[in-house]
């Protein structure tokens, strides 16, 4: 089962892929979008859904450290259901707190990278670790059935 996983903001889309088996997540680009006016990155996901064939969607829920939804959240859940309408394809959410925070550590922690290369590549890896927590978690609920 493959899937696209998303990290859904207001001036990007951050996009991982999982292997065919659905057990490992791998970065794949940075859309940029312009939420304001209405270019939400559809073309070039159609593309990747064309290419990579997905059996669905994960995208990172952005609730507040309180467990509480924001504005970003509201605007996650639109994007979700374009997603819907667009590909005929299910939707599935996952907490995404503190996962923009691991990649950045990531990067600082294993990689000599550059802050202007941080930004290139931090929503592509945030969506890396928000499928890769999704497909674990998955896996552990298959596992004690």
């Amino acid at each position: 089962m493959r899937l696209l996983g998303l990290d859904v903001g207001s001036k990007t889309v951050g996009v991982a892929v999982s292997d065919l088996l659905g057990w490992t997540a791998q970065g794949l680009e940075i859309i940029p979008i312009d939420e304001e006016h209405g270019n939400l990155g559809m073309g070039r996901l159609k593309q990747l859904v064309a290419k990579y064939q997905p059996d669905g969607f994960v995208l990172g829920l952005p609730k507040n450290m309180n467990n509480t939804a924001g504005p970003r959240v509201t605007q996650t859940k639109a994007y979700a259901e374009r997603l819907v309408k667009k590909f005929h394809l299910p939707v599935d959410f996952i907490d995404e707190r503190l996962t923009t925070v691991s990649a950045y550590r990531v990067l600082i922690d294993e990689a000599d990278v550059s802050r202007r290369e941080q930004k290139q590549v931090i929503d592509k890896m945030a969506a890396q670790f928000i499928l890769q927590n999704y497909l674990d978690a998955r896996g552990k609920l298959t596992q004690q059935d």
